[in-house]
Formats: structure tokens, C-alpha cells, sequence
């Protein structure tokens, strides 16, 4: 029994030198890593600009981290980077647009009521006087967001009433 005892004691003393040695050796190791990191922040600090950019570039080659550009919280899209390019990436790409808005920006003034009836039917919703509005109303947008097709047939319906139409 006593040596059982003894035992059982001997185990959480040694258990008790292995956790304080333990404790003691992270902070040991944590102290050392901080004067490690307050070294190599003196070190950055006192490099100039084009040296810290070039440990910028072998940092990113080293650790193979892409130069995706990174936005801020609450921040519009980057700015593009100034990085060398070819010569078949520097010409610009024309987006070939897609989606169009016809305004109309004038009418004859002896077509107008030809033309309130034709915006009455072409824009939903709308009443004789509130077309009236929006003929008097001018430049104004009849329709937005609108594929090129149908802009054309709804520039080429409303100058058949008197009216000039932008698609935009």
C-alpha cells in the first residue's frame, strides 16, 4: 500500500516538472521569437524603398504568393498593376457592348402629339398627361438596359412619330 502511494506521488511530482519545464520553455521559446520579429522589423525599416521592393518580389517568389492585388474593406475594385506585359496584352480589348439606352433628346414640334401617344404605348404604365411630361421633359430615357435589336426598332418607331432618339 505505502509503496503504491509512493508510486502515485512520484508520477505527479515528475509530471508537474515536465508541465512547469514545459510552460517555461514556451516562454523561453515565445521571448526569443519576439526579439527574433523586433529584429527583422529594425532590419526592414532601415532598408530603402527599391530594396524593400525587391525583398517584396523574392518573398513572393520564395513563399509562391501571386500578385493578386488586395482590396481593402469597403474599397472599389485595385487599380491595375504596373507590371511589365506583353505586347499582345497592351493593346486595349474592346468590349463589344450589349446592353443599350434609347433618350429620346428632341421632337418636331408638329408631330408631338403623334409622338405622346407612341411613348404612351411604348413605355408601360404611362397616362396621356404623364407622356405629355415626359415629351416636354426633354432629353429623357424611354427605355434602358435594352438589347441592340430592340433599341433599333424603338429608335426607328419613335422617329416614325417625330422624334430623335440617342441610343446609348
Amino acid at each position: 500500500m505505502i509503496s503504491t502511494k509512493m508510486f502515485y506521488l512520484r508520477s505527479i511530482a515528475r509530471s508537474k516538472v515536465v508541465v512547469s519545464s514545459s510552460i517555461r520553455f514556451r516562454t523561453l521559446t515565445q521571448e526569443a521569437s519576439a526579439e527574433k520579429i523586433q529584429r527583422i522589423v529594425s532590419d526592414i525599416s532601415q532598408l530603402t524603398l527599391i530594396e524593400v521592393a525587391e525583398l517584396n518580389q523574392v518573398l513572393k517568389t520564395t513563399l509562391k504568393i501571386p500578385d493578386a492585388p488586395v482590396m481593402a474593406y469597403g474599397a472599389g475594385p485595385a487599380a491595375a498593376q504596373a507590371q511589365p506585359k506583353d505586347e499582345e496584352e497592351e493593346a486595349p480589348k474592346a468590349k463589344a457592348q450589349t446592353i443599350f439606352t434609347v433618350k429620346l433628346t428632341k421632337y418636331d414640334e408638329t408631330k408631338k402629339i403623334a409622338l405622346i401617344k407612341e411613348i404612351k404605348t411604348i413605355v408601360e404604365g404611362m397616362n396621356l398627361v404623364q407622356a405629355k411630361k415626359f415629351v416636354e421633359t426633354l432629353p429623357a430615357v424611354v427605355r434602358a438596359d435594352i438589347p441592340k435589336e430592340e433599341a433599333e426598332k424603338l429608335s426607328a418607331t419613335i422617329a416614325a412619330a417625330g422624334g430623335i432618339c440617342e441610343i446609348v
